[in-house]
């Protein structure tokens, strides 16, 4: 399945829920990221491919250290509908992500942002309309705090690994990771779920009891 349609499909008909769902049933159990990233606005939504990077604590700064080199080069390399996924491990003592960098990867036509370290610039970012999820709000830079090392290698965010060219879907119910050779079958399976879903709803709405239509569909 090509990207645009992979795209088209998870942006008309999908959701978080029914990948997660669909993911379940080819095993793939842990592909949920854990709750604690939130989206700076509720509507906010990400659908797209991961570019990963990957930061790590440093206590100091100088000429040396060089800290926005890796962080530059990723975010001027990002692709249309390209999503960067930044792990810090979790450290909330920085924000990777904030206004200019959202204004540069608006205009390439990146799909978003998700960090479980912080994001600042909130307000104009929200304004700007450029989706991120993020561990919170933290007004301090990267700099003498943070650095990302190395980018597009497998990392892990809210315990799920994630590599670059993986598929992203993020909404108000979390954020699912699909891994890239199981695109295909997680878009088939997800797409047949919520069209059986649809007739599901409509027995709901006659009056057919929960039990009755799980024997039916064996869905709910």
């Amino acid at each position: 399945m090509i990207k645009s349609k992979v795209l088209a499909a998870c942006r008309e008909e999908l959701f978080t829920a029914a990948l997660a769902d669909s993911l379940d049933s080819l095993g793939y159990h842990e592909q949920a990221v854990s709750p604690g990233l939130s989206p700076l606005s509720e509507d906010m939504r990400i659908i797209g491919f991961a570019r990963v990077g990957i930061y790590l604590p440093i206590y100091h700064d100088d000429d040396k250290v060089n800290v926005y080199e890796h962080e530059i080069q990723l975010i001027d390399d990002l692709a249309k509908d390209d999503v960067a996924v930044l792990s810090c491990n979790g450290d909330l003592r920085i924000s990777p992500w904030g206004e200019l960098v959202s204004t540069r990867a608006q205009y390439l036509g990146a799909a978003g942002c998700i960090t479980d370290g912080c994001v600042r610039d909130s307000k104009v970012i929200r304004e700007l309309g450029f989706p991120v999820f993020s561990g919170g709000t933290n007004p301090i830079d990267t700099k003498y705090r943070g650095k990302m090392m190395w980018a597009d290698v497998p990392a892990v965010i809210g315990g799920v690994r994630v590599n670059s060219g993986d598929l992203v879907m993020a909404d108000y119910d979390g954020i699912v990771f699909v891994p890239s050779d199981l695109i295909e079958e997680t878009i088939a399976r997800s797409l047949s779920k919520v069209r059986e879903e649809s007739a599901v709803r409509e027995d709901l709405r006659n009056g057919v009891s929960l039990a009755d239509v799980f024997n039916k569909h064996g869905i709910l």
